[in-house]
């Protein structure tokens, strides 16, 4: 297999997740017919060069009881959104937290933040008291509870017939 081949397996391999085993990046490159040093060399050569952004953890929440979801959309000033931003995502109940452009005049909001919860009450509370920690009181925001679980998966990195 050449180098090539085994990059784009390793590739498709990490599309899947990590493998649970005390050695993910070991397994990985075993599959892929690498070292393991080569196999974490390349995943961190593909950060540096922008192919891969960022590697994080898709949970399965309803899988873990968590059935009350909510969106928080927050209408924050440009130059706070920074600031806030990363206050939100610091707190603990929050999951997921990013800016998006506003899209007027319908849609005013440019911060989102996740809060799971197994009741929609307990989200709500929890709410309630990151609105009080972060002075949020008199900003607008709507909470958007979800009623239905899409299919979440990680970024895809190679086409089709190589995964």
């Amino acid at each position: 297999m050449t180098r090539t081949d085994a990059e784009q397996r390793l590739r498709g391999l990490l599309e899947k997740g990590l493998p649970l085993v005390p050695r993910p990046w070991e397994e990985l490159a075993r599959q892929a017919g690498m070292r393991e040093d080569e196999a974490m060399a390349c995943a961190r050569r593909w950060q540096d060069d922008g192919l891969i952004k960022r590697m994080g953890l898709v949970v399965r929440h309803r899988r873990l009881g968590m059935a009350a979801n909510a969106m928080v959309v927050w209408d924050i000033a440009d130059e706070r959104v920074g600031k806030v931003g990363r206050a939100l995502a610091a707190e603990p109940a929050v999951t997921l937290c990013y800016r998006r452009p506003r899209r007027l005049p319908d849609w005013p909001y440019n911060l989102f933040c996740m809060i799971h919860g197994v009741r929609r009450e307990r989200v709500l509370a929890e709410l309630d008291a990151i609105i009080a920690r972060q002075a949020l009181a008199d900003t607008a925001h709507q909470v958007l509870f979800s009623h239905h679980a899409y299919r979440q998966r990680g970024a895809r990195y190679t086409r089709e017939e190589h995964s």
